[in-house]
């Protein structure tokens, strides 16, 4: 039954890094790294200090963030990368509270609120892990293994009297 509920539970968790991940690696992807110039210059007109060297930067934090989480490799880093970057782009772009139109307030309003709420599995990511269909998973299982002595050959080794 143990291991029903290790399957259940990395399948899910893997699912979830998979759709956490998605909208990270695609707007890498799909629009800053192609429309570069017309991304930098939108930061800088929402007040982003030095657009292109920000602009770099984030997308660093979106592709290797974005892997890590996939693959579920230095998860917790890639989780927090992408936090950092989830963050900053909220604070920048989704600034609800200083919009005047009421219209525009409520579209940031949802905007910054869905923010959280990626924000909040990211902290999921960082407080928890990958799960146990990661290769972080992968690693901690063999250390275990490695270290209870499972499937380890005993060693033979020669009393002190015996030795020559």
């Amino acid at each position: 039954m143990e291991q029903l509920t290790t399957a259940v539970q990395g399948a899910i968790a893997l699912v979830a890094r998979l759709l956490l991940a998605a909208i990270f690696v695609l707007s890498a992807v799909a629009n800053k790294i192609p429309q570069f110039q017309a991304t930098a210059a939108y930061m800088a007109s929402e007040g982003v200090p030095n657009p292109k060297f920000a602009l770099f930067g984030a997308i660093g934090l979106l592709l290797l963030g974005g892997l890590c989480v996939v693959l579920g490799a230095w998860t917790r880093i890639g989780a927090a990368f992408l936090l950092v970057f989830l963050l900053a782009a909220t604070y920048y772009f989704h600034d609800f509270w200083t919009v005047a139109d009421a219209g525009q307030r409520q579209l940031q309003t949802i905007q910054f609120m869905k923010n959280m709420a990626i924000s909040g599995g990211l902290l999921s990511l960082i407080a928890f892990g990958g799960g146990p269909w990661s290769i972080d998973g992968w690693i901690a299982s063999k250390r275990e293994e490695a270290e209870s002595g499972a499937g380890a050959k005993p060693r033979v080794t020669a009393k002190p009297a015996e030795r020559g």
